[in-house]
This record gives structure tokens, C-alpha cells and sequence, in this order.
């Protein structure tokens, strides 16, 4: 491309991106004087892009607004990058959109991309690998995810219809507080007015969204992700387990994500504490016990189990196999 039309398409995205540029300005970006950019300036307009001289001591030019905007043009890094961005989102799960968004999305890139650049996006593709495999995310429906995101934003309240996890199916009227993308799904967190409490909610489980006249405040210091995980610690489950382990949470969380397990560090030092390392106390609700000891021993800490019994059974014959294979010899060749 010649160079006075790739500094005229340079030009356009500085416009793109918003605001007022003064002519010295666009000048050193472009690497031209200001009668040159002004030369510019004139060909986007004999292209019908719609570019407003603003006169004065801070004038300059910008892009009239309202108008519609020639096709997005994006440079090979920045195709590059979005490529990239889409191939990493199918596998993460919640990064991707709904159904084949995404693949449609890359091959509209791919068709306008120069051979040159898909050739070797081709064999970044063909060279990449992941160590963990694809997501199965249940992608938002948009129709349910924008409305929500949308009052969460303008502080809207919203009536859902819901179907909860053991098939019973309601409607709700919330405040919505915000979205948060989480091992592979999404969820909502809100205030329910009717019952005075807070709540999530999973939005492939929300058939239908309204938007409500009227807005409400929202609490101060909310961090929805924050919520999310605690709602989660704290779910009813089969198995109620309470532990005291030697450590931090940072390092107990290595193990025990926030999502499973509430970790309290005492507030100061001498709170009961043995040993130079602070005990903390572990909450978990869990449906089965069995995967526990190996955990437990992964934290390579000092814990002591307050409830329940069971689960010393389960750490128990853990230990009497591990010493048990400690002690077997190798078969033979």
C-alpha cells in the first residue's frame, strides 16, 4: 500500500478512536507536517467520511457524531490479537459467546485478512497448544444477558423467569448487582426485595427478563465475585466439614478454592496458636467426602478436624494405604 494511503487510513483510526485531535498532533503521529495533514484530512472527506474542522485555540478535527463509520479496519496485530482472543475463548468457556458466535466471527476476520497475514496466523494456529482441554461452558443467551447487564448498570429492577436446580420453576423480581463469569458458567448476583436477601442466580437457568420502571441504590462496597464465591462456600450440602489448619488462606485457598472452602485467619496472633504459623479455621460444604484426604495432604500443613467423624475414617485408610504402598516393593521385570 502506498505510503500516503496508509497515512490517510492511520488518520481515520486516530479519528476512530474518539475525541478532539489538534493538527500538530495528528502531524507527529503521522510523521508530516500540518499543511500535509490538512491534505489528509481532505481526502477522507472527498470519501464521505464525515470529519469536522474545529476552529480556534483548541481546535483540531474529529469525527462528527451519529454519523456511521467506514468498516473497521484493524491492523495485523490487532487482527492478530482478536484471532487469538477468539481461539483462547472457545476454550475458557465464558469468554465465548452464543453458540458459533464465535467460529462466524473468526472466519469474517479470516476472509479480509491479506494471504501474507492468514498464512501465518495458520501456523501460530497449527503451532499452539493447550494443556487443558476445550471448555463446556453453557454460553448466555444474549437475549438474557444484556437486559441484566444493562440494568445492572443503570440500577434497574428486573422480574426473571427461573428454573432453580431441582426443576421448580418461579418468577422473581430482583436488583440486580452484577455478572460474574465462574468455572465455566454465569451467574447474577442480586438483592430479592420479596424475601430481604441476597441471592445468585445462573443465567442459562433464566427463560425470560423484563426491565422495571423505577431504579434502586445499590450497597456500598459490593463485590459481586466476592458474593458469588461465598454463595457458593455456603450452598446446603450433604456434608458439613469444619477444620483448623496451620497456614494462611492465601495458602489454603491454593488448595481449597474461595468457591469450596471459607477460610477465617484469626485477627491477631495467640489466638490458640501452637506453633510459629497461626490457625485458621475451614469451612467446606460438600456431597462427598472422598476426594478430602488427598487434599488434606496436599496442604502439607498441620489441621485438626472438628466435624465430622467420617471423614477421620477417610483420612485414616488414606494413610494406611500410603504407608502401605511406601512399604511394597517393586514388582518384578
Amino acid at each position: 500500500m502506498p505510503r500516503p494511503v496508509a497515512r490517510v487510513l492511520t488518520l481515520l483510526e486516530l479519528l476512530q478512536s474518539g475525541g478532539l485531535r489538534t493538527a500538530s498532533e495528528l502531524a507527529d503521529r503521522l510523521g508530516v507536517d500540518e499543511r500535509t495533514v490538512r491534505h489528509y484530512v481532505g481526502h477522507l472527506i472527498d470519501l464521505d467520511v464525515p470529519v469536522e474542522s474545529v476552529r480556534g485555540r483548541y481546535g483540531g478535527y474529529r469525527l462528527t457524531p451519529g454519523h456511521r463509520l467506514p468498516p473497521l479496519m484493524l491492523s495485523d496485530d490487532e487482527a492478530l490479537a482478536v484471532l487469538l482472543g477468539l481461539v483462547a475463548g472457545r476454550r475458557a468457556g465464558p469468554a465465548s459467546t452464543t453458540g458459533t458466535a464465535s467460529d462466524t466471527a473468526t472466519a469474517k476476520i479470516r476472509r479480509v485478512l491479506p494471504e501474507r497475514l492468514r498464512l501465518r496466523l495458520d501456523a501460530v494456529l497449527g503451532a499452539l497448544a493447550f494443556t487443558a482441554p476445550p471448555g463446556e461452558a453453557l454460553a448466555p443467551d444474549t437475549a438474557i444477558l444484556l437486559p441484566v447487564a444493562d440494568a445492572v448498570k443503570h440500577h434497574r429492577p428486573i422480574s426473571i423467569r427461573y428454573t432453580s436446580s431441582d426443576g421448580r420453576r418461579g418468577e422473581r423480581t430482583l436488583h440486580p448487582h452484577g455478572l460474574v463469569a465462574h468455572s465455566g458458567k454465569w451467574y447474577m448476583t442480586a438483592a430479592d426485595p420479596t424475601a430481604g436477601e441476597d441471592r445468585t442466580f445462573r443465567l442459562d437457568r433464566i427463560t425470560d427478563v423484563r426491565t422495571l420502571p423505577g431504579s434502586f441504590e445499590p450497597p456500598e462496597g459490593l463485590d459481586p465475585a466476592e458474593r458469588l464465591l461465598t454463595a457458593l462456600a455456603t450452598a446446603p450440602y450433604r456434608h458439613e466439614v469444619t477444620l483448623r489448619v496451620q497456614g494462611t488462606a492465601e495458602h489454603i485457598h491454593a488448595r481449597l478454592p474461595a468457591g469450596i472452602a471459607i477460610v477465617e485467619e484469626p485477627p491477631s496472633p495467640g489466638d490458640g496458636d501452637t506453633g510459629t504459623e497461626r490457625w485458621s479455621r475451614v469451612e467446606l460444604r460438600v456431597e462427598r467426602l472422598d476426594w478430602l484426604p488427598a487434599v488434606l495432604a496436599s496442604l502439607d500443613r498441620p489441621f485438626v478436624i472438628e466435624r465430622p467423624d467420617e471423614l477421620r475414617g477417610l483420612l485414616e485408610a488414606f494413610a494406611e494405604r500410603l504407608s502401605h504402598s511406601a512399604r511394597r516393593d517393586p514388582p518384578q521385570a
